[in-house]
């Protein structure tokens, strides 16, 4: 799932509003609840070496908060980081250029929308 897949399975699936916080940074994006405003999903475009590849150039990501007791198992998985730029004990970091299949993806979207809801 790309970054474009990404948008359109939010927007379609979730009751969630999205904007562009970060004047410097126009691409990035947060997908948030609608009625809370909290944060679910971090969508950047980072360089590659700062997720710790050894890789130029750069890629689409998205920072999930997933439950802490998966995080170290799931940062064992091909695609799937240290969380960039937020608490690396409560969130990860997914590459969006097709490192992790759609359907884990779903599922790690489901499980941070459900964390962050305040339910």
């Amino acid at each position: 799932m790309n970054r474009d897949d990404f948008e359109k399975f939010v927007i379609q699936n979730y009751d969630a509003s999205f904007d562009y916080p970060w004047k410097k940074s126009p691409r990035n994006e947060v997908f948030r609840h609608k009625d809370s405003k909290k944060w679910f999903a971090l969508v950047m475009n980072v360089q590659k070496k700062w997720l710790g590849s050894d890789e130029d150039g750069m890629v689409d990501v998205v920072n999930l908060k997933c439950d802490k007791e998966l995080v170290g198992s799931l940062q064992k998985e091909h695609g799937i980081f240290k969380a960039y730029h937020m608490n690396k004990e409560n969130w990860v970091t997914v590459d969006l250029d097709g490192g992790v299949s759609d359907e884990k993806l779903k599922s790690l979207v489901r499980m941070s929308y459900d964390l962050t809801s305040g339910k």
